[in-house]
């Protein structure tokens, strides 16, 4: 019995040692990174894809938004801009990879999807200006497209050309 005492106001002493720690002081200090460093980082950290397992992920018709959007916050946080490679969908994780193929001249483009929509019910996906560029429909507005979710053992391939807009065949 006096075993069992000496064990539980062992145990107490120690967990109000640890509770009673002084705070980090180091680690409240403000951050000091740019917004670039910051935009670079939220780029390489990817949300987990959603599964690959079902090919092709979603066929429909496909809108693109611009220029009354640039510059305003995306569901991600962050900023949209209309010349990057990113799309708008409303249930795929952020930061999930997509290949989006045009089903009319067989154009692809990878994008990340950072925002939700698009808000119109019969399409599938809201793409940037840009993407809509590579695609060749920033003219017509609106295209049918196939999506395939971009595996996780493609996606540091995927990520190099998000900086680039090419085509992927």
């Amino acid at each position: 019995m006096r075993r069992r005492i000496a064990q539980c106001l062992t145990m107490a002493f120690l967990v109000s040692l640890g509770a009673a720690q002084r705070p980090n002081i180091r680690g409240s200090a403000k951050s000091t990174k740019t917004e670039a460093e910051i935009e670079t980082s939220m780029r390489r950290a990817l949300v987990p894809p959603a599964p690959a397992n079902v090919h092709p992920y979603q066929v429909g018709t496909a809108s693109w938004y611009g220029r009354d959007f640039d510059g305003k916050p995306t569901a991600s946080g962050e900023t949209y801009n209309m010349f990057e490679l990113t799309a708008a969908h409303p249930t795929l994780p952020l930061g999930t990879l997509v290949k989006i193929t045009n089903l009319r001249n067989r154009r692809a483009v990878v994008v990340r999807i950072n925002d939700r929509g698009p808000v119109v019910d019969d399409r599938i996906i809201d793409v940037s200006y840009s993407a809509a560029k590579v695609l060749n429909f920033q003219s017509r507005g609106i295209q049918r497209v196939r999506l395939d979710i971009v595996p996780p053992r493609k996606a540091p391939a995927a990520i190099a050309m998000l900086g680039e807009p090419a085509l992927v065949r």
